[in-house]
């Protein structure tokens, strides 16, 4: 028992709060429709059948977390997956439940 390394406090914190981002699941349907590449706020509203006001209230929290990213274009901004972590995570914790 004594090899058995925690992570700090702090840390695992960190972790839960990730978690409890990636549990909902609104959030989860907009990270896997950006999955594929970048859309704008209109498009991911159309596609999840939900306001343009209540995606970016969303893609808001997610871009706290560091999940997504945004560029600007004229008018529109444009949502991707953050990084290959993110794809990772979804396409891991997929393939886990079905197994």
């Amino acid at each position: 028992m004594e090899n058995i390394k925690m992570p700090e406090s702090e840390t695992l914190n960190e972790l839960s709060d990730f978690f409890k981002i990636m549990g909902d699941g609104t959030r989860l349907k907009l990270l896997w429709a950006l999955e594929t590449g970048e859309l704008c706020v209109g498009d991911l509203a159309a596609l999840l059948n939900m306001t343009k006001s209540a995606v970016s209230h969303q893609l808001k929290v997610l871009k706290i977390a560091k999940l997504v990213r945004n560029r600007k274009c004229g008018k529109n901004v444009y949502y991707a997956l953050n990084d290959h972590h993110v794809k990772l995570i979804l396409e891991k914790a997929l393939e886990h439940i079905c197994e």
